[in-house]
């Protein structure tokens, strides 16, 4: 349980969630899911990190249990920065990040997929951000790139999720395969991309990032004011308090 890294061939670094049931991390598990891809990244032997997760789903995204254990705001904004730093560590990777998704993608999970290079999803996989639904916001920044903006807002108005089919006719998925073969066909891009020139590799990342049209850690970061807001003002507690074991990721949470 927790996060580990493996090194299954040359030049891939393979960082893997693992916190069941659901996959819902705590605040620690976000920081430490930081430091895991941070660490991956700046080994010189590596020129791709493959991220993925154990389990039924690859992120629930918050630890909700958490979050109502907590008797003060420690835990709401503890998660905050967990998050930025998460989402922000998979954007700010010196080599090119594979996200392999399997199952449920919410909530965090968005803000880990939309800052990675390449997605390839299982053909049972689904994506969304239920905040509205949990009593939180935030991650809007990382939906949008995506989906088009206003299939973003719709998603995020309705709480509804789509298929990696859906995520591939828009062109961010690169490949849907099935469940069994996911891990085998990560590795297959992260080699082909592992095959170029490691120092070219990091230039290339830094370039992309470098002419994005949106400051995604800008961007995130606005919207986390919003979600300390709702916080404070108490209208996350009150929706958050009618979340039961009824709902998509079972005793799970999705904030940020």
């Amino acid at each position: 349980m927790g996060v580990s890294t493996s090194a299954p061939e040359e030049g891939v670094a393979v960082v893997t969630v693992d916190f069941p049931p659901v996959n819902a991390l705590p605040v620690q598990g976000w920081y430490d899911l930081a430091a895991a891809v941070r660490a991956a990244g700046a080994d010189p032997k590596a020129r791709c990190v493959v991220l993925t997760a154990a389990g039924r789903g690859f992120n629930a995204g918050v630890d909700i249990k958490e979050l109502q254990r907590s008797a003060d705001n420690g835990a709401l904004i503890g998660v905050n920065r967990g998050c930025y730093e998460a989402f922000g560590a998979v954007y700010d990777c010196e080599v090119p990040v594979v996200a392999a998704v399997q199952g449920f993608c919410v909530g965090g999970g968005i803000g880990l997929v939309g800052n990675a290079d390449a997605i390839v999803a299982s053909d049972d996989a689904t994506f969304g951000l239920p905040e509205l639904d949990r009593g939180a916001l935030g991650a809007a920044t990382h939906l949008a790139r995506l989906v088009p903006q206003h299939l973003m807002r719709t998603m995020y108005y309705t709480s509804r999720t789509v298929t990696a089919a859906e995520l591939h006719r828009h062109g961010s998925v690169w490949q849907v395969v099935p469940r069994d073969q996911l891990h085998a066909f990560a590795l297959e891009l992260a080699r082909e991309i592992a095959a170029k020139d490691g120092y070219l590799l990091r230039l290339a990342k830094a370039a992309i990032n470098g002419i994005d049209p949106v400051d995604v850690r800008r961007s995130y970061r606005f919207e986390q004011g919003f979600t300390f807001e709702a916080g404070l003002s108490g209208v996350a507690d009150r929706v958050r308090g009618t979340f039961g074991t009824s709902g998509t990721t079972g005793d799970s949470g999705q904030e940020q």
